[in-house]
C-alpha cells in the first residue's frame, strides 16, 4: 500500500503552501585597508607585513610598497567589514611589536549607484 496518497484522498486538495517571495541579496559593503607612508618604517618590513598579513606574493608585495612609498599611501587589500578590522589590528600590533610608527587605517569601498 502506497503512502503517498493515504486512504485514497484526492492529491489535489491538499495542503496549499504560498511560495516565500525572493529576497534580494545584496553581498556585505567592502572596506580598504590602507597603508600610510612614514620617513622611519623600512620597504622591507612593510613587504613583510603585506606577505605575512595580507598574504601577497612577493611580487603584488613590492608593487603595493613602492606604491605607497611614492604615492603616500596605499591599498593593502579589500574585505569585508570584520576581516578588515582584524587586518588592521594585526597589522599594527606587529608594527608596534617592531617598534614602526607605520599607520594603518580602513575606509569604506564606494558603492555603486549610492547617493
Amino acid at each position: 500500500m502506497s503512502t503517498a496518497n493515504p486512504a485514497g484522498a484526492d492529491p489535489r486538495t491538499g495542503v496549499l503552501t504560498d511560495s516565500r517571495p525572493e529576497v534580494e541579496q545584496t553581498p556585505p559593503r567592502q572596506w580598504r585597508v590602507l597603508l600610510h607612508n612614514d620617513d622611519y618604517t623600512t620597504q622591507e618590513f612593510v613587504v613583510w607585513l603585506l606577505e605575512t598579513v595580507f598574504a601577497k606574493a612577493r611580487a603584488e608585495a613590492m608593487a603595493i610598497m613602492l606604491h605607497v612609498h611614492h604615492a603616500g599611501i596605499g591599498v593593502a587589500g579589500i574585505y569585508t567589514k570584520e576581516v578588515a578590522e582584524t587586518k588592521v589590528a594585526a597589522a599594527e600590533r606587529l608594527a608596534e611589536q617592531h617598534e614602526y610608527p607605520l599607520r594603518v587605517s580602513m575606509e569604506p569601498e564606494p558603492e555603486e549607484g549610492r547617493s
